[in-house]
């Protein structure tokens, strides 16, 4: 007899198939070690599916005698894998003992032929984790059934990517910001600085999604990814790993410098100038650069020097070097940099708010992310306002915009909540109706008005007042509460009536009870 399926069973998506046969690995494996198998064997498999798909073409186009000739996979911007490090020799040795080996030798044969990856594949990792074979082998054939080019419109394998590194994020808890931002605070911050043209930068890259992001912001607008140059760093070799992988799997083309490195002791690009910045960097970050180093760094020029217990506004200093004479940088931070007065952070932040540095502040809601509860906001800055006002849009010199999104979002699950695509939307026409006075989907004009309790558009003296504090709340106000057109009379009157019933229920309540606890023996 047949067995009828359950039209309300929700089939599991890929990701979450592939996402249990990853959790075999728990137990033997700490989650933030595993994650650099798991994401290893995806990029292997990617890798792989593409150099197959290029062969199959060389073949049929009658050049089997080039199929083992790196120069005709290279100039397709594919990567050459010879024979033990196809996924092919993997599968085909998968229940062997020594499979971790045999993985290890195909990830270093991998990255020694193609000097684009040198330093972004695991090294000796599955060997030195000592796996458990079998569970190994159960994952390999989890990952053997996705074709990860199958679908040239969709992203699969940068779906699974991004679907694990949430999952992973989620999974270590705190330590898992250390490679991941929320994708709705990426999404709106490249909605709001729009990345179409020029170099882009984040000193704090973590596994690359805010590069992602911008590729996908471009190719959505309908832009050429070739107008836009990719600079990074990180500091965490395993999470340098994962954002060059990311970034290769995408086809993404990045300068993340030669080495993970820390971007305050050993900048990597010093002397570049960025026209867009996107950056989560560690929240308040402690003895970030000792008591006397640093002290007389170029990056805090006509500044106070940061203080050394909290690099939030270190990291804001140097974004500020960074960028461009027309530049714009967002960026996410803990609340506290937004009212902070600890060692000269209030004086730097006046003095940035006097150079007309801050574009637009955003508070965010709560519980976005995986790794903290505690509450953040959105940085803008931009280096010069007047070019805008030259460019035909709206004079806003000597203005900031304040957002209060702390009442946006949606719950994901208990605990999670994301902004969602019409939270984002809503957002970021806010801004460029303020910024360019028009709408950011379709270019028709539009007036920016301040609305309580959600935005205003704020002076320096407005600023002044505030002691220079940049958090929203000050400045949006309180909502308007909505005129129902009732007297306030007849209000009273129903309320009364409510209230006076309500107390004789009570009463009456407190009887029952009385009576209850009689027949239990507990009478007065």
């Amino acid at each position: 007899m047949a067995t009828k399926t359950n039209p309300k069973t929700k089939q599991k998506s890929m990701e979450e198939t592939l996402w249990d046969s990853a959790n075999k690995l728990r137990g033997t494996v700490e989650s933030s070690e595993y994650k650099h198998v798991v994401l290893g064997l995806i990029f292997l498999k990617f890798v792989s599916d593409k150099f197959e798909e290029r062969k199959k073409e060389l073949v049929e186009e009658g050049k089997e005698k080039y199929v083992e000739m790196k120069e005709f996979y290279n100039m397709k911007n594919i990567f050459f894998l010879p024979e033990e490090s196809r996924w092919s020799h993997i599968i085909a040795n998968a229940k062997q003992d020594n499979i971790a080996l045999i993985i290890d030798t195909s990830l270093n044969t991998i990255e020694k032929s193609n000097p684009s990856l040198k330093g972004a594949l695991p090294d000796n990792y599955f060997s030195r984790l000592g796996l458990d074979a079998s569970k190994l082998s159960s994952l390999l054939d989890a990952i053997n059934n996705i074709n990860t080019i199958a679908d040239k419109q969709e992203d699969v394998v940068g779906r699974v990517y991004e679907y694990f590194l949430g999952k992973f994020a989620a999974a270590e808890g705190k330590g898992g910001g250390e490679f991941y931002t929320p994708k709705c605070i990426v999404n709106l911050l490249a909605e709001m600085i729009e990345p179409y043209k020029g170099k882009i930068y984040d000193p704090c890259c973590g596994s690359g999604g805010m590069f992602v992001q911008s590729i996908k912001f471009v190719e959505s607008h309908h832009g050429n990814t070739k107008d836009i140059s990719i600079y990074g760093q990180e500091y965490t070799a395993t999470t340098y790993k994962l954002a060059k992988m990311n970034l290769a799997i995408r086809g993404i083309a990045g300068n993340l410098g030669d080495v993970p490195a820390d971007t305050f002791f050993k900048d990597q690009h010093q002397d570049l100038k960025a026209d867009y910045i996107l950056a989560n960097p560690p929240f308040n970050q402690k003895d970030w650069r000792g008591a006397d180093e640093l002290t007389t760094d170029g990056r805090w020029n006509g500044y106070e020097v940061p203080p050394t217990g909290n690099a939030n506004y270190a990291w804001i200093m140097h974004m500020v070097s960074k960028l461009s004479e027309n530049g714009t940088a967002g960026f996410v931070l803990a609340n506290g940099s937004m009212s902070s007065n600890t060692t000269g952070e209030g004086a730097i932040r006046q003095k940035m708010i006097e150079n007309d540095l801050v574009d637009c502040m955003i508070s965010l809601p709560g519980q976005l992310f995986y790794t903290t509860q505690i509450p953040v906001c959105l940085w803008f800055l931009t280096k010069n306002k007047k070019a805008d006002n030259e460019r035909g849009y709206r004079n806003r010199q000597g203005e900031t915009l304040f957002i209060d999104a702390r009442n946006m979002g949606s719950m994901t699950d208990r605990t999670h909540k994301e902004l969602t695509e019409e939270d984002i939307a809503v957002i970021s026409q806010t801004y460029h109706a303020w910024r360019e006075g028009k709408d950011a989907l379709d270019g028709i004009s539009v007036n920016y008005e301040d609305k309580p309790g959600y935005c205003k558009a704020a002076t320096k003296a407005d600023m002044a007042k505030h002691d220079y504090v940049l958090t929203p709340g000050r400045y949006v106000g309180a909502a308007d509460v909505e005129d129902d057109g009732i007297p306030f009379e007849t209000k009273m009157t129903e309320l009364t009536q409510t209230l006076y019933k309500q107390m004789n229920q009570s009463a009456d309540l407190d009887e029952v009870i009385r009576k209850n606890m009689e027949v239990l023996g507990y009478g007065e």
